[in-house]
Order: structure tokens, then C-alpha cells, then sequence
């Protein structure tokens, strides 16, 4: 790679870290005043309470690549082990130690090796993990879901959505974002992220002929 595009790497990264700054203080203000129920609430996540999703997003941002790859190591490479690791090393022994832990990590830069677009990816989607189950919404600013759709609609890296979406076309409503081609998907593009993600439960706000074919390819989160 040569150094302009090396450079012109660096600089989208360092715009995309702002916007998760951004979504995660927005979280961690969302949760602020919920009852000990509410963090017991099943999250998207199956098998999660919003408050363990919480402590997952907290990991995630506490975790640098050579911690990450410890980690794995311990966990003899089961990483689905380690993410319950982490997850527990986070978690605090109340609901207010969740969100404490969380808010330390609004500012952080800190992540495993995956592009800072991943780390957005992880903030909105594990967001709406808890949001949607609280019944809370957010008007996320398009840039941010835009930027963060256009990232999955091309990749498998972390959770399979670039072939959950093969043969459809997607279409936001609320945003300049558009995907592939064939049977229609649209709505809006934060539900287009969640249903590319395997949340099938977006699926009742997007409209198209191509909804029960991405229906018929979402499983648990």
C-alpha cells in the first residue's frame, strides 16, 4: 500500500471515531435512569440481558490487540469463550458498576484488530440490542448509519452480513445508502443494519419484495 493511501486510511479512521464517541455517550445517557427489571430485560442477544450486552460493549472498547490475542490464546482460540471472559470482567457487581465501566470507555480509541467502521458497527447494533427491548428509540445521525451500513453491506469480518444480503438490493429511506441488486429491501437504514446483522425482528419495519427471503436467512443474533 503506498503512503497516501496509508494516509487516507489514517484519516478515516480518525473521522470515524467521533461518531462512535458519540453513540456511546448517547447509550450510556439512554440508560441512565433504568430500574433493576430494566437491566434485567432479555436484550436481542440471545441469551443476554441488556446489561450483559452492556459489559460486552464495555470489553470491547477496553481490549488493544495484544490483550485481545492473550485472550484468545487462553481461551485456546474458542472465541465465543473468550467473549464471556471479557464479558464477566466487565460486568461489576451492580447494574451501576455496568454503567460506570461503560461511561469510562466513551472516549476510548482502545480496540481489538478490527477497523474503527467495525467498532461503530459494534456500537450501533449492540445499542439497538438493548434499545429495542426497552422500547427506546434513537434518531441516529445519518452519517453514522450510513457509514456503518455501507461497511456491512461489504463484509463477513465480524458478524455474516455481506452474504446474509447476496441477490437483494437494499434501499434507505432516511439516507443515501443503497446495496446490491434484486428483490427490494427498504426502510430505515438502521433497520436495514439490523436486519444485514440477523436480527430478524426489523424485518416488520422494512417493506419489499426481497423482506421474507432476508427472513427466511436471519437467525439469533
Amino acid at each position: 500500500m503506498s503512503n497516501a493511501a496509508l494516509t487516507a486510511d489514517r484519516r478515516r479512521e480518525a473521522g470515524v471515531w467521533p461518531l462512535i464517541h458519540a453513540e456511546r455517550a448517547a447509550l450510556a445517557a439512554d440508560l441512565a435512569d433504568l430500574t433493576d427489571k430494566q437491566w434485567a430485560t432479555p436484550s436481542l442477544c440471545t441469551g443476554l440481558t441488556v446489561r450483559e450486552v452492556l459489559a460486552h460493549l464495555t470489553a470491547g472498547a477496553s481490549l488493544n490487540t495484544m490483550r485481545w490475542l492473550a485472550g484468545v490464546i487462553r481461551c485456546r482460540f474458542d472465541f465465543d469463550k473468550q467473549v464471556a471472559m471479557r464479558l464477566a470482567q466487565q460486568l461489576g457487581t451492580t447494574p451501576g458498576e455496568t454503567l460506570e465501566r461503560f461511561h469510562r470507555t466513551v472516549p476510548s480509541t482502545t480496540k481489538p484488530p478490527l477497523p474503527a467502521i467495525a467498532m461503530l458497527g459494534e456500537a450501533i447494533v449492540h445499542a439497538e440490542d438493548i434499545r429495542r427491548p426497552l422500547g427506546i428509540r434513537r434518531d441516529y445521525p445519518i452519517d453514522a448509519v450510513a457509514k456503518t451500513a455501507g461497511y456491512y453491506q461489504g463484509s463477513d469480518l465480524v458478524v455474516v452480513a455481506k452474504g446474509r444480503i447476496s441477490g437483494l438490493r437494499l434501499v434507505a429511506d432516511d439516507s443515501p445508502f443503497t446495496s446490491g441488486s434484486g428483490p427490494l429491501v427498504s426502510g430505515r437504514t438502521v433497520a436495514l443494519i439490523m436486519a444485514m446483522t440477523g436480527r430478524a425482528t426489523y424485518l416488520d419495519d422494512l417493506e419489499g419484495d426481497g423482506v421474507e427471503l432476508l427472513r427466511s436467512r436471519c437467525g439469533t443474533a
